[in-house]
């Protein structure tokens, strides 16, 4: 018997099974639907994880005094200017300034400087002033920066106005939260203000980060920022470091580790100082979702469990309905063979169309849950959900593979069913 006349047999028992084999069929949707569903968050969750986490740089290092070995993958956002380190993981360590940790130098700085594949590096010093604004007067967090580094250092994008450039004097740039919500009344470019009774002008408005230090933070020459905050000349309160390629930092971070040990003349227990590099987050967080949505998955994938012993009660059913059938076809030359793919092909065509169903049903529940949920408030902002053609693929390819082992027994059973035995069944 041809492969198309044994389809078109199977196709025919379920059209004919009516509402035992849609029933069947309305359990395999639920755990497709509910695995493309859960999947598709969770792959929003990443691309959101790295839409957010790609603005804190993963080319960049920071160098910060003071340092505690890390503790249950804890870690703390450092540094600024557009670098900012985490801690966490292998060579990450999660750092807290010790009262007695030794300030990072200008000596630090040029010992970092000749490493291999190190672009751009950025002695900082920051702290808090006050700031005046028509009258206004509100603390503000200060960034004092290498003109030229930082600005081939910063990750965020500018609203309006430019960077700072070198030799710029009494000039600043401000974060987007600064500009808009500290004051009454907003900042806009070439906008006179004072900090600790200096005048400075504002030439560039940076666009909103989501990044603490950058959206509540001002930025100035860090000649300017150290007279405004008296900090000592040669002293930095961070480094941050770009480096050439990402696929470089933890060879970086550990070069630089290496180094800055010797010059300070320190040891693993009389470490002062900390190396970090945002890329830690990255890969944990990530590595977090992913097990998170491979567990969600794994829940829901119970349901096609629950869906395949139905396929095989179904099919175990059919196989007694049509045994009579059975046994005229083998009678009139039909093979085990044939009779097998029969049932076999009409197992996986209800686990096919148990899954196709499940896919738009998965699908369409993905694309409203953000409309749907627009109203939460979550972590990190709204929900987003993504559908990339591998997990639809995967579903199909899943549910006719579940509905085919499904009907294997059943199938098999069939095919040995004896024709005088058969023919003799009511």
């Amino acid at each position: 018997m041809r492969l198309q006349k044994c389809f078109e047999l199977a196709l025919n028992i379920l059209i004919h099974s009516k509402l035992r084999s849609w029933l069947t069929i309305i359990g395999i949707v639920i755990g497709v639907g509910a695995i493309v569903s859960i999947v598709s968050i969770g792959e929003g969750a990443q691309a959101s994880v790295q839409e957010r986490l790609g603005g804190l740089g993963a080319d960049i290092i920071t160098v910060s005094p003071g340092f505690q070995r890390a503790s249950n993958g804890g870690f703390r956002v450092l540094g600024g200017g557009g670098g900012r380190g985490a801690a966490g993981g292998d060579g990450e360590r999660s750092a807290t300034p010790a009262k007695s940790a030794k300030n990072i130098t200008q000596k630090d700085l040029q010992v970092i400087r000749p490493i291999a594949n190190v672009l751009f590096i950025n002695g900082i010093v920051s702290g808090k002033a006050k700031m005046t604004s028509l009258a206004k007067t509100a603390s503000v967090s200060i960034q004092g920066v290498d003109t030229f580094a930082w600005k081939n250092i910063v990750n965020t994008e500018l609203e309006t106005g430019r960077y700072l450039n070198p030799g710029d004097v009494n000039v600043i740039v401000i974060g987007n939260r600064i500009a808009k919500s500290v004051f009454k009344q907003q900042l806009v470019l070439n906008w006179m203000v004072t900090i600790k009774d200096k005048p400075f002008k504002i030439v560039g408005i940076l666009k909103q980060s989501g990044a603490v230090e950058e959206d509540n933070a001002i930025f100035m020459s860090i000649t300017a920022a150290r007279q405004i905050l008296d900090k000592e000349n040669d002293n930095f309160d961070s480094i941050t470091i770009k480096v050439s390629n990402p696929d470089y930092v933890d060879k970086i971070i550990n070069e630089t580790d290496t180094k800055l040990m010797l010059s300070r003349h320190v040891t693993d227990k009389t470490k002062d100082f900390t190396v970090t590099s945002p890329k830690a987050i990255q890969e944990r967080i990530v590595e977090a979702t992913q097990t998170f949505t491979l567990f969600l998955g794994a829940i829901a994938a119970v349901s096609l469990i629950v869906g395949a012993v139905g396929i095989a009660n179904t099919m175990f059913t059919a196989v007694l309905e049509k045994t009579k059938e059975i046994g005229i076809m083998k009678a009139i030359g039909a093979k085990n063979i044939d009779i097998m793919l029969i049932f076999l092909f009409n197992s996986g065509l209800v686990g096919l169309v148990g899954g196709l169903l499940g896919v738009i049903a998965g699908s369409a529940i993905s694309l409203a849950l953000p409309n749907l949920l627009s109203g939460f408030s979550v972590p990190g902002g709204k929900i987003i959900t993504v559908l990339p053609p591998y997990l639809l693929i995967s579903a199909l390819a899943l549910s006719l593979l579940i509905g085919m082992i499904a009907g294997v027994i059943p199938a098999y059973r069939a095919s040995k069913l004896k024709p005088v035995d058969a023919l003799r069944y009511e």
